[in-house]
């Protein structure tokens, strides 16, 4: 006779253990890729990918840094010094559309003249290198930037939740949520700065970088709730199924398997919403006119590129480190939770 409590394959699937965090199907492939078919051997295995693919991201993103030096560096060799213009009316000047860029010195100077730039004073005299300047600069960007990053991810996983929980919320907000983002940035900044300047700052105080933070979540909630909206919906429905015949309600299933199954959704979301958090917050910084920060300090510089075409650069290359730091701390957030991810690590 066969035991009535001995499970088989299909009730073993169904296991309470198997609803945990990390375990719901829908975070990766079938338990032999997650190494849980394998037993200890298995679980190595996908231990042994992902350390063999994290190394290899690494490698390629230093090639692909390398690739575009060699690349401006062998433009500007080959490349004609006033560019490639068509479209020239004889007698006007300035007509005619150039479609090369310039390779003179004062329109692409040379990777390593940018370089030696960084370590020269900032405006001449006794100020302190460039390379001080835009470290500080980027300290107060980032710390707006923090601010509105978390702001968005608020709003974001709150629109997630509401979108997911009635199907009626979704067909009324999600357009308007994909509309959003066509809006310029460059026109929606002045007026989130003129609607601050309008409160009464005795009764509710509004700095300048408020609104900036404000500009910087407009562009960060906007993933969240789109990788929200899919996490929170990706369990299948057999384990739906399974919390309802537990008799759990909406915030249990919510908490012990839509969250955990959103993990890898929401991941990414999180770090495209720190790198647009950076972008709007530099944006607006140019908008507003909002000063001590990189923004403000690379349109400044930029004035001065006739005379120090190396210097703008400086402000560029502290953007794109910020944008690393903030995707890093992401990934590196993302870490303590590698647990929910085995399907997207090895997948």
């Amino acid at each position: 006779m066969t035991d009535p409590v001995a499970p088989g394959p299909a009730s073993a699937s169904l296991h309470p253990r198997t609803e945990s965090a990390g375990d719901t199907h829908v975070l990766g492939a079938p338990m032999e890729a997650r190494g849980q078919g394998g037993g200890r051997g298995g679980r190595g295995n996908g231990m042994r990918r992902t350390r063999v693919r994290r190394p290899s991201a690494w490698v390629w993103g230093i090639v692909g840094v390398i690739a575009v030096i060699l690349i401006w560096e062998v433009y500007k060799l080959l490349g004609p010094a006033e560019g490639v213009v068509i479209g020239v009316v004889e007698g006007e000047a300035g007509s005619g559309v150039i479609i090369l860029p310039r390779t003179n010195d004062r329109a692409m100077p040379q990777v390593w003249d940018m370089v030696t730039r960084l370590f020269e004073p900032t405006s001449g005299g006794s100020t302190p290198p460039l390379w001080v300047s835009v470290a500080l600069a980027g300290l107060t960007t980032l710390g707006i930037a923090a601010v509105g990053w978390v702001i968005g991810v608020t709003v974001g996983l709150v629109l997630g939740l509401l979108m997911q929980r009635w199907r009626l919320v979704e067909w009324g907000l999600l357009p308007w949520i994909v509309v959003s983002q066509t809006v310029p940035l460059i026109a929606f900044a002045p007026v989130v700065n003129a609607l601050g300047n309008q409160i009464d700052r005795t009764m509710f105080p509004w700095p300048q970088w408020f609104s900036v933070a404000l500009i910087a979540s407009y562009l960060a909630f906007f993933p969240v709730a789109i990788g929200a909206l899919r996490g929170l919906a990706a369990p299948d429905r057999i384990h739906l199924e399974l919390m309802q015949s537990y008799a759990a309600g909406y915030w249990t299933t919510l908490r012990q398997l839509r969250l955990p199954a959103s993990v890898p959704y929401l991941l990414p979301a999180l770090k495209l919403a720190a790198a647009n958090a950076i972008v709007g917050t530099v944006v607006a910084e140019v908008s507003i006119g909002m000063r001590g920060g990189i923004g403000r300090m690379l349109i400044q510089l930029a004035g001065q590129a006739s005379s120090d075409p190396a210097a703008p650069w400086g402000p560029i290359f502290g953007t794109i480190l910020l944008g690393l730091v903030a995707a890093g701390a992401v990934a590196f957030f993302g870490f303590t939770l590698r647990n929910y991810r085995r399907g997207e690590a090895t997948a």
